[in-house]
């Protein structure tokens, strides 16, 4: 846990744009961090310089060559930080636009069969994945999550795998419920019975919260929104096997190498990437004696990881004197109290109240969270529950148990009145 080292929790923070204050309206903890999360001050300083730069990749001059040098590092950063030897990244407009482009090529690109997901998969696969196999002419099968979990495992899976699955789409993290699923599990049980199959997982709510390894998941495409993993928004970051990259896909005509990117892409975007993987490199070694940098990346996950169950457990059942989620009147947590998949994410409703009301009233006491509709965004996960709308309470690493105090207070006040 990060507070076990004297001054690490505060030198964590400190290297985080606005922890404690908005910009427009001051003082506030900040639990929405599934919806973006807080942003390095390293790679604010690296956007600015960057925007800066005029000159573009491949010309004959140094400026030109220092900006190839420097993806070619960010990519090799990108190689460390997901564990992937094999294959290629990179850069795209967002994590959507990404996963639409890996599955449409995919789905186009294969023999005629099935499309496989699951209802707990965010929209930017159910969508990608529905469109292209109605274009495609191919049956798209969802296989149905667990409601009391929020959940999905392999075990579900196994009776829509057949040997003509063509393309399976995976969900690594909810960004509803929180909870976190097994690619690998449920990739094995695929290659089983389909080995050619192309699996394309969207990661895009797990990558803050560590524990990457593509090489542990023998998948073909994974895919992260930077804005939620410490960067910055206006890109997204792909990684591609071997064997997808080999499908026929969209780029210049004549275009040497095959590649994935459209257009001059933003060096910035790469670096700022960079600057996530050293920030993850310098919190590991701060938790680990490692010496290998990937070693120190995979240390900070874990610290990571466990102070987030420890944040987790402090809203749920208490901190101090007092009560946690559980104890107090009205209140439901969606996906169950001991969840051991919940990845920093807490979903509740309170008996009386429209989740729309208890955001604002917890945005009036210093706390910023998020309402989840049931729209096409969230709609796949609450309709089944029967609720129109949810509080959706997503912490980070650099959120503290103080905070979560602030939190429950403010809760205790809420729900004391919902109940009067």
């Amino acid at each position: 846990m990060l507070t076990e080292k004297p001054g690490l929790i505060e030198a964590v923070r400190e290297r985080f744009a606005h922890v404690d204050t908005c910009p427009f309206e001051g003082p506030r903890v900040f639990f929405e961090n599934a919806g973006g999360a807080l942003t390095l001050k390293s790679v604010v300083d690296t956007s600015a310089k960057f925007a800066a730069i005029p000159d573009n990749q491949g010309r004959d001059n140094p400026a030109a060559h220092a900006l190839v040098a420097l993806i070619d590092k960010a990519k090799e950063d990108m190689r460390v930080f997901f564990n992937a030897p094999e294959g290629q990244f990179f850069v795209g407009e967002s994590g959507t636009e990404l996963l639409f482009r890996l599955i449409r090529t995919a789905i186009v690109g294969t023999a005629p069969g099935r499309v496989l997901g699951s209802t707990l998969e965010h929209p930017a696969t159910r969508s990608a994945a529905h469109h292209w196999a109605e274009v495609a002419g191919k049956p798209h099968v969802l296989v149905a999550h667990d409601n009391a979990t929020g959940h999905v495992n392999s075990d579900a899976y196994l009776p829509e795998i057949t040997p003509d699955t063509r393309v399976a789409t995976i969900l690594h993290t909810s960004p509803v419920t929180g909870m976190g699923v097994d690619v690998a599990s449920i990739a094995r049980a695929i290659r089983k019975i389909a080995p050619d199959c192309i699996i394309i997982v969207d990661g895009i709510q797990h990558a803050a919260h560590g524990r990457l390894d593509i090489a542990s998941y023998d998948i073909d495409g994974y895919v992260v929104s930077p804005y939620k993993v410490f960067s910055r928004h206006g890109y997204g970051v792909a990684w591609v096997s071997d064997r997808l990259h080999a499908i026929r896909h969209e780029h210049l005509i004549d275009a040497p190498g095959n590649p994935w990117e459209f257009g001059t892409r933003d060096t910035g975007a790469y670096v700022t990437f960079s600057d996530v993987v050293d920030y993850f490199d310098w919190l590991g070694g701060e938790v680990s004696e490692a010496t290998d940098r990937r070693a120190r990346i995979v240390a900070a996950g874990e610290a990571i990881h466990a102070h987030e169950a420890h944040l987790v457990h402090a809203m749920l059942h208490g901190t101090g004197n007092l009560k946690g989620l559980a104890e107090m009147p009205g209140v439901t947590i969606i996906g169950g109290l001991d969840n051991p998949r919940r990845e920093g994410l807490v979903s509740l409703t309170v008996a009386g109240m429209e989740a729309p009301d208890v955001v604002t009233a917890l945005r009036a006491r210093g706390i910023r969270t998020h309402t989840r509709k049931a729209d096409h965004y969230s709609g796949n996960i609450l309709t089944p529950l029967g609720l129109g709308s949810a509080v959706r309470v997503s912490m980070c690493h650099y959120n503290t148990e103080g905070e979560v105090a602030q939190f429950l207070q403010a809760m205790r006040e809420i729900t004391e009145a919902a109940s009067a």
